[in-house]
């Protein structure tokens, strides 16, 4: 089965910019995808505050393999 969420576009310093849903393929910014998450969309991600950026983030569940990347 294909990861729910993948990061499409990653800024120079590494910061993921841009998801795709790859259920419904909905191709999201991370302001977008944050909110999808904050309106309970996403069960298995969350939202952390990252250097002053709301980020979104998979739930750690000790499988490497499921990380947004």
């Amino acid at each position: 089965m294909p990861k729910r969420v993948t990061v499409t576009s990653e800024s120079k310093t590494g910061r993921n910019n841009r998801f795709l849903d790859n259920f419904n393929k909905n191709d999201m910014t991370r302001s977008q995808f944050v909110k999808e998450i904050k309106a309970g969309k996403y069960d298995n991600y969350h939202v952390r505050n990252v250097n002053g950026v709301l980020t979104p983030v998979s739930n750690p569940d000790g499988t490497r393999n499921n990380n947004l990347d």
